[in-house]
C-alpha cells in the first residue's frame, strides 16, 4: 500500500514562522514534523510515499530528497504555487498513486496513531475508512460520526477527522483537476454508506498555530 502525505499548504495561521519554512518542515523535537511521519511509516511497513507540493516546495525536495535516508521512495506531485485542497490535491496525484488503495495523512498533525493499522481498515464494499478524535478546542462542533464503525453525516456523538484514513482512488476519479475539498467527497459516499470510522483517543494534535506547535513541542519532548 501506499501512503499520501499531505504537505501542500501555506500555513497562515503559522506566519511569520512560514513565510520562509514550509508548516511540514518546522521542527517537533528532534526532526521536522513530516520527518515524524516519514518515520512512522517506514517502522509501518510503508515504503512508496507521494507528497503533494506548493508553497515553498523546493525546500521541503532539498530537505527529504528521495526518501532514502528516511528507508522509502518519495515521488512529489507538484501543484504549482497555489494548493489544490485536499480532495483536489489527491486527484492530481493519482497519476502516481496507482489503482490501489493508498493511506493519506496530514502532514501538519502529531499523533501516535500506529499507521500499520491501515493495510487492513479499508472493507471490500467501501470507498473510504476515516480516523476519527474527540473533537479539539478549536473545533468543538466536529465533523462525522461514528456508529458501529459506520461514519455517518450526524449522530449522537460528533467526531473530529483526524487527517487519517484510507481510501480508493476511485473516489477522487471523476473529480475535475482544480481545487477541492474533501469533507463534500466524504459526504456524498457517507450518504451511501461506503465510509467506515474508527475512533482514536491517542495523542493527536493539529500542528495549525504556534500555541499548538508549542504543545506538539512538548509531547514529544515529555516522550
Amino acid at each position: 500500500m501506499k501512503a499520501m502525505i499531505l504537505a501542500a499548504g501555506r500555513g497562515e495561521r503559522l506566519r511569520p514562522l512560514t513565510d520562509h519554512t514550509p508548516k511540514p518542515l518546522l521542527q517537533v523535537g528532534s526532526c521536522s514534523q513530516i520527518a515524524h511521519h516519514l518515520h512512522a511509516l517506514a517502522g509501518a511497513g510503508f515504503r512508496d510515499i507521494v507528497i503533494n507540493l506548493a508553497h515553498l516546495r523546493g525546500l521541503i525536495t532539498q530537505a527529504l530528497g528521495n526518501g532514502e535516508r528516511y528507508g522509502v521512495a518519495i515521488e512529489y506531485a507538484d501543484e504549482g504555487d497555489e494548493a489544490l485542497e485536499t480532495a483536489g490535491g489527491v486527484r492530481a496525484a493519482l497519476g502516481l498513486l496507482g489503482a490501489a488503495p493508498f493511506a493519506l495523512i496530514n502532514a501538519d498533525i502529531w499523533t501516535d496513531y500506529p499507521r500499520a493499522s491501515l493495510r487492513d481498515r479499508l472493507q471490500p464494499k467501501d470507498q473510504a475508512h476515516v480516523v476519527l478524535i474527540d473533537n479539539p478546542e478549536h473545533h468543538p462542533a466536529g465533523d462525522f460520526a461514528c456508529v458501529k464503525r459506520r461514519a455517518l453525516n450526524a449522530g449522537m456523538e460528533m467526531l473530529t477527522y483526524s487527517g487519517i484514513g484510507v481510501f480508493r482512488p476511485q473516489l477522487f476519479a471523476h473529480l475535475p483537476l482544480g481545487k477541492c475539498p474533501l469533507r463534500p467527497i466524504l459526504q456524498q459516499a457517507i450518504a451511501h454508506n461506503r465510509v467506515s470510522a474508527e475512533h482514536y483517543r491517542g495523542s493527536w494534535v493539529d500542528v495549525g498555530t504556534p500555541e499548538r506547535l508549542a504543545l506538539a513541542r512538548l509531547i514529544v519532548d515529555s516522550a
